[in-house]
This record gives structure tokens, C-alpha cells and sequence, in this order.
């Protein structure tokens, strides 16, 4: 028995800051505030040039309202499927949670899979990266977006794998809760790209 605890892996230690938070969070924090300043920077240099086709196709003649409306509610329901999982590691429910965890990330792939086929679709309009500066400044900002969507999706399959390996106790649960923090960033950003680029353009 002695020879077992003095093997024993010890649990990481973690340490609060002023804010009350843990430094990992506060970092997680502030990886997330120069996020949406790329963001920001990405949706308004879109917004300037959304009107500028330059005899190519117009977004009225290229976008899908319905057909990305449907994908956008597929990522948005990944939020929940997020929260679920972290409500199953904190209840010490790892099977469960590692269930909602693998939900998330197809739902999340399911948007990626949907997104592949509108830019073909686009790309076979004559809407491409270098065709005008609308497109150009579209396809940056969606394409940095999917690009965050797939990065969520690898960082919760590790989750899985981690938590598979015994690596992600429900001690751990601040873990769960970091990658949701960037999942539910990834699906609010989505939110204002959705709005900026679909909609405000088909209402004026």
C-alpha cells in the first residue's frame, strides 16, 4: 500500500489569480479576447467590401439562405451538446460525458462538411478566392472560422481519446470546461459571421 501511494501520480495543482480564476483560464481568457479582435478585424474588412463584385456573381446570386441556416443551427445545437458533457464530468459520469463529446465534434464536422459544399458550390458560380474583393474578404473570414471549427473538433476528439486513456478524471473537469469555452466562442462568432455576411446583405 505504501509502495502504491508513493507511485502515485499527483494531481495537478492549480493556482487562482486576483480575478479568482485559474491561470489557465485567465489564459484561456485572453486567448479568446485577441480572437475577437482577429475577428473583428476579418467581419469589418467584409463589410467594407461586400459591395464590391466587380462584375462577378453578387451574394444574391450565390447564397443558400436556407441551406446554411440549417447548417448554422446544426453548430449552434453543438453548444449544448458541450454543456451536456461538462455537466456529465462534473457529475463524475465519464461514459456520458464522453458521449456528448463525440456529439459535439460530429455535429461540428457536419458543419465543416456543409461549409466544403458551399464553397464548391460557389467556387462552380464563379465565386473564388481572387475573383473580386467581396469574395476575397469572404472567404477569408468563413474560411479562419472553419478553420477555428476544426481545430475545436481535434481538441475534443483528444478530450475523448484523454479521457479513454484514464487521462481526464472528473478531477479534471476544468479541461472540459476550457474547450467549451472555446467551442461556445467558435459558435457566437458564427452568429455575427452568419448575420454580416447572409443576412444584412439579402435585407438591403
Amino acid at each position: 500500500m505504501a509502495e502504491r501511494a508513493a507511485t502515485a501520480v499527483p494531481e495537478p495543482e492549480v493556482h487562482a489569480t486576483s480575478t479568482g480564476l485559474s491561470n489557465v483560464k485567465l489564459a484561456m481568457w485572453a486567448f479568446l479576447g485577441s480572437e475577437c479582435l482577429l475577428f473583428g478585424a476579418l467581419i469589418s474588412t467584409f463589410l467594407l467590401y461586400q459591395g464590391r463584385s466587380e462584375g462577378g456573381p453578387t451574394p444574391s446570386k450565390v447564397y443558400d439562405i436556407p441551406f446554411t441556416s440549417v447548417s448554422s443551427f446544426v453548430l449552434l445545437m453543438s453548444s449544448l451538446t458541450m454543456v451536456l458533457a461538462l455537466s456529465a464530468i462534473q457529475r463524475r459520469d465519464e461514459p456520458k460525458m464522453r458521449a456528448w463529446l463525440m456529439a459535439t465534434a460530429l455535429l461540428g464536422m457536419t458543419f465543416i462538411a456543409g461549409q466544403v459544399y458551399e464553397f464548391t458550390t460557389f467556387v462552380n458560380e464563379g465565386l473564388s478566392l481572387t475573383s473580386s474583393a467581396f469574395s476575397s474578404s469572404f472567404f477569408l473570414m468563413t474560411g479562419f472560422h472553419g478553420a477555428h471549427v476544426t481545430g475545436g473538433i481535434l481538441l475534443l476528439l483528444s478530450l475523448v481519446g484523454m479521457s479513454l486513456d484514464g487521462r481526464l478524471p472528473p478531477e479534471r473537469s476544468e479541461t472540459v470546461e476550457l474547450a467549451g469555452l472555446y467551442w461556445h466562442f467558435v459558435d457566437i462568432v458564427w452568429i455575427v459571421i452568419f448575420a454580416a455576411a447572409y443576412l444584412i446583405p439579402t435585407a438591403t
